[in-house]
């Protein structure tokens, strides 16, 4: 089988967080079109399984479903127990969720997991895998940020915060694991049509196709640092640069208000 160039540099197995829904899944389509092998990582079985099977049988590719709540401390170690044996070479970390609304309003324990979530697991993800791409030689991170990582965003201002947090690491983490051959990719997509709004109570209008902005993404990886996927995310970032920072805040802020539900 003659292999790809994405197959030869981060092949035979990559990791997907979150990949039973959103832009981990359409990223997942894309990789297995690439002959990489699988490790599906999410909360629902039913659609990891699902996903899972279409896969291996449309690809000719191996899959494993994980049902791993990242939120949890045990799931970075569950997830890392379970790919000890494998040559993986590429992480998606795409798992993630918003809340919206006053800070001070929302429920603490839902803030606390969103923070487990989309940044502890996350940074321990990306130290263990780290670390495995530089003794193998090569490898690849694709991290998810947002276009809210780049300033303060009222109304959702811890989610914000959980992205700049992605955003600044992956800037880091290329810089060091350049010389390694080992790439490093933030994207900071705008609003994407996944189940992301419900879950953080907002009503959207303009979207991104998850499937549209996957193969922008994967083709950035080894590329670019930052990848703003979709005409909607670079007009919605490149608007906003020659504004002073507080006024960047203002804007965001009448954005989320009027996106926020309820």
């Amino acid at each position: 089988m003659k292999h790809s160039t994405l197959f030869k540099k981060y092949g035979p197995w990559a990791v997907i967080t979150g990949g039973s829904s959103g832009i981990g899944r359409a990223i997942a389509f894309e990789l297995a079109k690439e002959k990489l092998n699988l490790i599906l990582v999410g909360r629902g079985v039913s659609s990891l399984d699902e996903l899972s099977n279409e896969l291996s049988k449309r690809y000719q590719i191996q899959c494993i479903a994980l049902m791993l709540d990242l939120a949890e401390d045990t799931g970075v170690e569950a997830l890392q127990a379970a790919t000890e044996g494998l040559d993986v070479g590429l992480l998606v970390a795409s798992a993630g969720f918003g809340t919206s609304g006053a800070f001070i309003e929302n429920p603490l324990e839902t803030e606390l997991e969103m923070l487990n979530v989309n940044c502890r697991s996350l940074m321990a993800l990306s130290w263990n895998f780290g670390r495995r791409f530089v003794q193998r030689g090569s490898g690849g991170l694709i991290l998810m940020s947002s276009i809210v990582s780049f300033q303060g965003t009222p109304w959702s201002s811890h989610y914000s915060a959980t992205k700049a947090y992605v955003q600044v690491l992956a800037e880091g983490l290329g810089a060091e694991l350049g010389g390694k051959n080992v790439d490093v990719l933030a994207v900071a997509p705008g609003p994407t049509k996944s189940g992301f709004a419900s879950r953080a109570n907002l009503r959207m209008g303009m979207s991104l196709d998850p499937e549209r902005i996957a193969p922008v993404i994967v083709e950035a990886l080894g590329r670019k640092a930052t990848v703003l996927p979709g005409l909607l995310s670079k007009l919605l970032v490149y608007s906003m640069i020659p504004l002073p920072r507080r006024a960047r805040i203002a804007i965001m802020g009448n954005v989320m208000r009027g996106m926020t539900s309820g």
